[in-house]
């Protein structure tokens, strides 16, 4: 991922062809274009930015056909006490309305491997259904552990059945408890790539544990919401810093209590983003000088030591300058 890329994402219009309830809480979104012309293409781990009419963005993982390229699907669970888009999406949103999206763009891309462990809890089990079909085309080797609170509340179960049978294995934590992390390692200790997406506990879980067996370049994770920092780190937003911006010439200072981006627009300069929590990889910016201090949920550790980019919304600077290409 590049920031040429994340920087391109081109507003559509797309309406709601389709409302389906898939689980308690989870309702999925099929979206069309107006005129049913044909949508942009994408690869599994994708999502779009939907932009809803009270101007609220939220990202979404794409959990449709990649083949089918006249609907888009969406899938999004109501959290009553989040920041108001599930809400908005479930209660405001009607069959037949237009909204905008924005993308696809993917920050959770599916890498050739002979074997791969996909690891979902609840809503993480959207980006994984379109991987899974991905590697029945390829003829790999797979399985999934899907987990959620019961199974009441887990989407895409009879979906999953059939495309996976055996290769499925449903775990709602009310009749098999949390899911077994150690039969997890073992599986990617004997070669498998495993992909997980869900809960910030799951994740900061397996991450804690892959890194103790020195398998985290085995680890492919997607966040909904921004990692914590690292014990023994300062904060995200400490320590004042120097951005040089290579393109103008101009320099901008970021006070500690600021971030990066908002400290550029503050500038007047234009940083494209969606998340600002450092997930969607949207304001992905080229380094050009300076060492990053990444604070983003999407590079891994060996991918933050080679990186030439940062996610300007919540990543800071080592060095007390940095030069970037703006």
């Amino acid at each position: 991922m590049t920031a040429a890329t994340t920087m391109r994402n081109p507003e559509l219009d797309v309406q709601i062809t389709g409302m389906r309830l898939e689980a308690a809480g989870v309702i999925s979104l099929e979206l069309q274009t107006p005129d049913r012309s044909p949508l942009p293409a994408w690869t599994a781990g994708s999502h779009v930015d939907l932009v809803l009419p009270s101007g609220l963005t939220r990202q979404y993982s794409l959990c449709g056909d990649i083949d089918d390229t006249l609907r888009l699907r969406i899938a999004v669970l109501l959290v009553p006490t989040g920041r108001g888009g599930s809400r908005e999406v479930h209660s405001g949103l009607r069959l037949g309305q237009t909204v905008t999206i924005r993308g696809p763009r993917n920050a959770f891309e599916l890498q050739p491997a002979d074997s791969f462990l996909f690891v979902a809890g609840g809503i993480g089990i959207t980006p994984i259904l379109p991987m899974i079909r991905a590697v029945q085309k390829a003829n790999a080797k797979w399985h999934l552990m899907y987990g959620g609170r019961s199974r009441a509340s887990m989407a895409f179960i009879p979906e999953l059945q059939r495309t996976g049978g055996g290769n499925v294995e449903i775990l709602p934590a009310d009749e098999v408890g949390l899911l077994d992390l150690d039969s997890v390692v073992a599986r990617a200790a004997a070669g498998a790539q495993v992909y997980s997406c869900g809960p910030g506990a799951l994740l900061d879980a397996l991450t804690a544990r892959f890194a103790a067996a020195d398998l985290s370049d085995s680890l492919h994770i997607e966040r909904f919401g921004a990692a914590p920092v690292a014990s023994g780190t300062t904060d995200s937003k400490a320590g004042s810093l120097r951005v040089i911006l290579a393109r103008s010439g101009a320099t901008v200072d970021v006070p500690s209590d600021c971030s990066v981006m908002s400290a550029l627009r503050d500038a007047g300069h234009c940083v494209p983003s969606s998340c600002e929590q450092g997930i969607c990889g949207m304001c992905e910016t080229r380094v050009l000088d300076g060492v990053p201090d990444h604070r983003d949920s999407l590079l891994t550790e060996s991918e933050r030591e080679r990186s030439d980019t940062m996610m300007v919304c919540v990543s800071r600077a080592r060095s007390p300058t940095i030069t970037l290409d703006l």
